[in-house]
C-alpha cells in the first residue's frame, strides 16, 4: 500500500468527503489544499445521466473559458499554402501538409490541437489512426475542420477546450490552474457546466448533471453542489 504524505493527509483533512460544496467555496478550497510545488491543473469531472452508446447522447463539443487555460497550446494547422501564411500570422506553431503527415506517420504528436481545411482532410484522414486515439483528428463538430483558419488557431489560443463524454458518461476536463483567482476559476467551470447543460440531449432521462467534482493535480477531489451552479 503506497504510503500518504504528511501533506497529502493535511489535504485530506480540509475536505469533509460528504460535504457538497458550492463552487465558489470548491474553487477556493482547491486552492488551498494543493500540494504540489508547480502549477498544478484544476480539472472538473461531472457525471452525467447519458448512454453514451447511443449517437445522439454522445456528447462532444467545444468552449471557450473567459480565463482561458493558464497553458499555451501548441497548433498544428494541416491546409494548403494559399492558407499557410493566414494560419502562421494567428500564432499556429506548425504549418504545412505532406511534411507533417509523414511526421505523424512516424509517430510525431507533440501538439495540442489540430486543425485542418476542409480540402485536404482526404490526405489527412490516412493519419486518423495515429490522431484519432491522442484526441488530435480534426472535427467539424470542434470546430478544427474549417477554411476559417485564422479564426479557429485564435480561438485555440484564447482558451477554447474541447470535450467528449468518456464511455462511463463522464466528461472531464481542465479548467485552469492553482494560481488562478478562485474567481477565474468559477468563471471557467460555469462556462462549461452551462454549457453542458444547454446540450442536454432531449432523450436523456432522469437527473441529467448526476454529480460534479472539482481536484487539482494530486488533490483530493471535492463533491460541487449542483445548484451552487448557474
Amino acid at each position: 500500500m503506497a504510503r500518504i504524505s504528511k501533506k497529502r493527509k493535511v489535504a485530506n483533512a480540509k475536505v469533509d468527503a460528504d460535504k457538497f460544496y458550492s463552487l465558489q467555496e470548491a474553487m477556493a478550497l482547491v486552492k488551498d489544499v494543493n500540494t504540489t510545488k508547480f502549477d498544478a491543473s484544476v480539472d472538473v469531472h461531472v457525471r452525467l445521466g447519458v448512454d453514451p452508446r447511443k449517437a445522439d447522447q454522445a456528447l462532444r463539443g467545444t468552449v471557450s473559458l473567459p480565463h482561458g487555460t493558464g497553458k499555451t497550446k501548441k497548433v498544428l494547422v494541416f491546409c494548403t499554402p494559399d492558407k499557410e501564411e493566414e494560419a502562421k500570422n494567428a500564432g499556429a506553431d506548425y504549418v504545412g501538409l505532406d511534411e507533417f503527415i509523414t511526421k505523424v506517420q512516424g509517430g510525431w504528436t507533440d501538439v495540442d490541437v489540430v486543425i485542418a481545411t476542409p480540402n485536404v482532410m482526404a490526405k489527412v484522414g490516412k493519419i486518423g489512426r495515429v490522431l484519432g486515439p491522442r484526441g488530435l483528428m480534426p472535427n467539424p463538430k470542434t470546430g478544427t475542420v474549417t477554411p476559417n483558419v485564422a479564426d479557429a488557431v485564435a480561438e485555440v489560443k484564447k482558451g477554447k477546450i474541447s470535450f467528449r463524454v468518456d464511455k462511463y458518461g463522464i466528461i472531464h476536463s481542465s479548467i485552469g490552474r492553482v494560481s488562478f483567482t478562485a474567481d477565474k476559476l468559477t468563471d471557467n467551470a460555469n462556462e462549461l457546466l452551462e454549457t453542458l447543460n444547454r446540450m442536454k440531449p432531449s432523450t436523456a432521462k432522469g437527473i441529467y448533471m448526476k454529480s460534479v467534482t472539482v481536484a487539482s493535480t494530486m488533490s483530493p477531489g471535492i463533491k460541487v453542489d449542483p445548484k451552487s451552479i448557474k
